[in-house]
């Protein structure tokens, strides 16, 4: 599916990512933990293409992505929920869908009610402005906008932040759902029973490298989880 050898990127001068290299399977979920500012999202902006990758290479299928634009790499599978959702906040939920769609050249109709099948919940607000649903809301719009390009890999940046346990359990049913009809998934996330629930296995980023790889199993570990999340399991 994906491969990610010898990553390279940062911001300017500044180094984040100093050769990561991972991969993720068709179908499978892998999970990325670290402490703040070891590179998670970097990680995830290089891979989209929204951070230019100063080194290493970018595999989806076999073929090289790294110097395609963010555009090109989502028409050819990759689909993107940045940390903070993001979302249009000045269109209607249904506009927000529309865009997505046309943003990956195709057409809306069919599309979009695929993807309220999925996310029933927005049938009721298409008409609402983005910037005026709850952060719950808005974070199933985000899934939703990011399924509106038909992705083969999703990836999702801290889906969980700011979120209310119920919308936490209906997100993971959902990708879980997703999962069974062949999507991947790239996670990053803080949130340690929803990282548990998803991933099939979990990398660990150190200072801009992937340092080692645990199953999920090992998050009941307080001594591991300290010394790489900073957080009580």
């Amino acid at each position: 599916m994906m491969q990610v050898e010898g990553l390279v990127a940062g911001y300017g001068r500044i180094g984040v990512l100093h050769g990561a290299s991972l991969a993720v399977e068709p179908g499978s979920c892998v999970g990325i933990l670290g402490h703040n500012g070891m590179g998670k999202t970097t990680l995830l902006r290089a891979i989209t293409g929204l951070l230019p990758c100063k080194g290493g290479r970018i595999l989806l299928d076999g073929q090289e992505i790294q110097r395609l634009p963010p555009h090109e790499r989502a028409r050819r599978g990759l689909g993107y929920v940045p940390q903070g959702r993001q979302i249009f906040p000045a269109l209607s939920v249904l506009d927000n869908l529309r865009f997505a769609v046309a943003a990956k050249g195709g057409r809306d109709g069919q599309v979009v009610e695929e993807v309220l099948e999925e996310f029933p919940e927005l049938r009721r607000l298409l008409d609402r402005l983005g910037g005026a649903l709850s952060g719950g809301e808005q974070q199933l719009l985000a899934l939703a906008r990011a399924l509106c390009g038909r992705p083969r890999l999703l990836l999702l940046d801290e889906p969980t932040e700011g979120i209310q346990p119920s919308i936490n359990a209906a997100i993971i049913e959902r990708i879980h759902a997703l999962r069974r009809r062949g999507l991947s998934v790239l996670l990053v996330e803080q949130n340690l029973d929803f990282i548990q629930a998803l991933a099939d296995r979990i990398l660990l980023i150190q200072r801009g490298r992937i340092t080692r790889e645990i199953p999920p199993t090992a998050l009941g570990d307080p001594a591991l989880v300290q010394e790489f999340v900073g957080t009580s399991a």
